[in-house]
Order: structure tokens, then sequence, then C-alpha cells
């Protein structure tokens, strides 16, 4: 019953994830590079400190974790960060020019697959007598490799939409839809985006210990992660700031009001499917291949909710039946790559 809680969670995190692009089209007269940094402040600064804390046992203090002792793993856990955030640009770039839907799939599919190999292999270099590749089960490769076929299909759902939709459908579906391009960016950025789940487990000892619930033992090191991506985040909106002139945009007080509530809103949807991945590895202790694909399931289950808001959106209006029905089967392939690795 655990193991199903612990899915739950992490599927009602993703389903917010795979929301928080919507309260961005309520922001008002604001540039792009305006409003990712504000709702970055709260997605990557505020929220996980507030997460980050719910580690910290009474009696002790967050800046404990932050030792000499942990100094190696602290700066690998935000290098890593650093590098997740140039896959966090990229991946607005990646929907510009395919779509919630499409984007989000290819990108997130390179995510899960890389995401979850990366780790283990990469901490058996660092760390050897930790064995970290021995959490690659053969049941954790069936879990990425089902994982990745969703993603294919949905892939093919992408072509057969780009095939058979005139210029005139497509810009009215996606302003700027360009598969070749948008195909190449989203790719950039799921192999980034990989890096978060790479931090996670160079952070995983980042705690308390036995002080720490296990639900909570994650939440510092996404904190480190987040804070990597700002920096780099950070660093390129300021600098479109400077090279579009928009540093005007701040100074909007009749804006402030609204754009700020928006960006708190889709800053705390996509804060949630990483808080919402930790308390639901808290349920998945008893099952270690769980455990080591939970990253995979977070981002299989971002993909079938933002395929899902892509047609809500209507950004397969005018597609074929043939071309939903292929879209339907990856989604379904998706679904089941969350619990199949369990039953083997």
């Amino acid at each position: 019953m655990e193991i199903v809680i612990g899915l739950i969670i992490i599927a009602i995190g993703a389903f917010c994830q795979s929301s928080c692009y919507v309260p961005i089209n309520r922001i008002k007269n604001w540039s792009w590079e305006s409003y990712w940094i504000v709702q970055g402040v709260f997605a990557w600064l505020l929220l996980p400190l507030g997460g980050a804390l719910l580690a910290v046992p009474g009696g002790h203090s967050l800046c404990e974790l932050f030792s000499a002792d942990n100094a190696f793993n602290i700066t690998m856990t935000m290098l890593f960060g650093v590098l997740w955030g140039v896959g966090g640009l990229t991946f607005g770039l990646s929907m510009r020019y395919l779509g919630v839907a499409l984007g989000q799939s290819i990108a997130l599919g390179t995510c899960a697959g890389l995401g979850t190999i990366m780790g283990p292999v990469l901490l058996n270099i660092f760390f050897p007598e930790q064995d970290a590749l021995s959490s690659l089960t053969l049941s954790v490769i069936v879990g990425v490799v089902v994982t990745l076929l969703g993603i294919a299909v949905i892939g093919v759902a992408g072509g057969m939409k780009s095939a058979s939709l005139s210029e005139e459908e497509k810009k009215a579906a996606v302003k700027d839809f360009n598969f070749p391009k948008g195909l190449t960016i989203a790719l950039l950025a799921g192999f980034m985006s990989g890096c978060f789940n790479v931090g996670l487990a160079f952070g995983a000892d980042i705690n308390f210990g036995s002080l720490t619930p296990d639900m909570y033992k994650t939440l510092p090191a996404t904190m480190l992660v987040t804070v990597g991506g700002f920096i780099t985040n950070a660093i390129y909106c300021f600098y479109q700031n400077s090279k579009n002139n928009t540093w005007g945009d701040y100074a909007k007080g009749e804006v402030w009001g609204n754009n700020a509530l928006f960006c708190l809103l889709a800053g705390g949807l996509w804060y949630s499917q990483f808080f919402g991945l930790s308390l639901g590895k808290g349920f998945l202790t008893e099952s270690p291949t769980l455990t080591t694909l939970s990253f995979c399931i977070l981002m299989a289950l971002n993909v079938v909710f933002s395929n899902v808001w892509g047609i809500i959106l209507k950004e397969w209006k005018g597609c074929s039946k043939k071309t939903i029905a292929v879209l339907i089967v990856g989604i379904v392939i998706l679904i089941v790559s969350s619990f199949l690795p369990q039953m083997i």
C-alpha cells in the first residue's frame, strides 16, 4: 500500500509540474527573460529553501549540513545544478518550437533515461566502494527502456503531426512550430536536464541521517541543485535584459502584483514535482527498484500530463485520428512503465 501511496504522490507532483506553464500565460507586459527569472526566485530559491528546512530536526540548523566534510558532495551537487540550468533554459525553447506536449515529451524522455543511468555511473567513478552500479538492475533497465519506448511513440505522433498539418494549422497550434530545430533543442535540454538527478545522487547523504524522515531526505540536495540552476538562469536572463533593454520590466509597478502572483503560482507548481518526488520516495523504501526509477517515473508522468495539457490547449487540433491514436498508445506505455518494473 505504501508503494501505491508513493506513486500517487509522485503523480500529483508530475501533474503540478505539467501545469506550471499555464499561469505564465497570465503574466502581463513582461519579456520572457523577466518573468522567467522572477518565477525562478520562487521555484529555485525560496520554495526549495522551505523544503530543505523540513529536513532539519529540532535543535539543529540547516547550516550544519554545509560543513567541510560534505564539501565535495556539495560542490558536485551544485555543479550538476548549474548544468541542469542550461537544460532548463533550452527546455522553454523546445516548447516554443514544438509546443507543450511534444516539447516536454522529447526533452523529458531524454532526461528520464539519461538522468536515471548517469547518476549511478558517475557515482561509481568517484566512489567505487559504494557499488552504485548495482542499483541498475534488470528491472530498472527494463523500466527505462519501456519509458523511452513510450517517448519514441509520442515522438512518432509528433512527426505525423508535423507532416499532416498545413503551415497555417501549425502556426495556429504553436506559433513558432519548427520540428527539426525544436527536436535538436529538446534533445539538448533533455541531456542537460538529466543532470538534476545526478546532482541528487551526489547529494543523497546531505541530511541528518536517521534524524531526517525518509520523505524529506533529498530536499537539501534538491535545494543545492536548484540554486546551481538559478545561477545559470540568472546570468542568461540578466544578459537578455541588457541585450534587449528590458530592465524596465521590473519598474512596471502596475503589473507587479499580477505578475508576482502568477510567477509564484508557476514556481510553486514547478517545485511540486521534486517536493513530491522526495515525499514519494519516502514511501518507496521497500522497493529499491522503484527508488532508483523514481526520477524516471516522475519524468514519464510529466510527459503523460503534459500531453493531456497539449490536448486541452488544442496543440493537436487538426491531426488525424491515426495520429491521436498513436499519441494515446504512447501515453499508455508511459503509464505502464511506472509500475511494470515492480512486477518483474
